[in-house]
């Protein structure tokens, strides 16, 4: 590793992007909500990069994330708010706290006297920080065991998010069983609005179904969004081969071709992989 520029100078940048005399006209009209869609790009891009295992990138695109925390923490600063500091600050206090096991005094230097694993181990500390978390929740008035979970997340994450939530007070199911009998219910009921012509009961039925489905994934240990990114990326490979092996034939646009023609092609593609 080559020493370079710190995150010191990172901050003196953002302060001259900002400066309302010789700033950049674009980072002077920003605010924290026109960031947060560059935001959630960056933090796509970062995943992106890390399950394409292109990790050479991976350090770029922590950087562009880090510039996003950055600006924040500048806006923070200017309306006396909050400022990189206190975000460093809060931060590792949290932790700190939210880690009892690591830090037992409470404090970041404290030191634990011994090691102790095991998968009992394992579930105290999940008890410890679920308990921790409830009660930073009470302490910002957010009575309700679902409250802060964010509206603006990925809906099959926020899913995924209140069932672990619910979770936590024993509401819950008991096995992976149970939850897949409950999509095939799922699917019946949605057969039944399908077959009545019903448009608002299929919507709603079709969400209770995706719902049960992240269930399923959750009881599974499958990150749901994970698995429908890694569905998409295997649609459109296997979409793109099929236009390439359409272009060796005639008709030679998918567009011309009959459905059972363009099944053919699936059919190939797929026997390929």
């Amino acid at each position: 590793m080559t020493t370079g520029y710190t995150i010191d100078d990172l901050r003196y940048l953002m302060q001259r992007l900002r400066d309302p005399e010789t700033g950049c006209p674009w980072d002077l009209k920003q605010t924290y909500k026109t960031i947060a869609p560059h935001t959630l790009e960056e933090v796509y891009e970062v995943i992106d990069t890390i399950e394409r295992s292109d990790l050479s990138h991976l350090g770029e695109e922590l950087g562009d994330l880090l510039f996003q925390v950055i600006f924040y923490s500048q806006l923070g600063a200017e309306e006396q708010i909050f400022d990189f500091d206190s975000v460093v600050h809060g931060i590792v206090e949290k932790l700190v706290r939210r880690h009892p096991h690591v830090f037992p005094l409470g404090t970041l230097q404290s030191v634990r006297d011994s090691n102790t694993d095991g998968e009992a181990e394992e579930q105290r500390i999940k008890k410890v920080w679920e308990q921790i978390k409830k009660q930073e929740r009470a302490e910002k008035g957010e009575r309700g065991t679902l409250d802060d979970i964010p509206m603006a997340m990925p809906a099959l994450s926020r899913a995924c998010k209140l069932q672990k939530r619910a979770a936590t007070t024993g509401f819950d199911w008991d096995n992976s069983k149970d939850v897949l009998n409950k999509v095939k219910e799922e699917i019946v009921e949605l057969e039944a609005e399908m077959q009545a012509d019903n448009k608002m009961a299929m919507e709603e039925e079709l969400g209770d179904l995706l719902f049960s489905c992240v269930n399923l994934a959750r009881h599974l240990s499958i990150d749901p969004e994970r698995a429908m990114r890694s569905a998409n990326n295997k649609f459109q490979r296997r979409f793109q081969a099929m236009e390439k092996l359409a272009g060796e034939k005639q008709p030679s646009i998918l567009s011309d071709m009959s459905v059972e023609e363009m099944e053919l092609l699936w059919t190939q593609v797929k026997e390929a992989e």
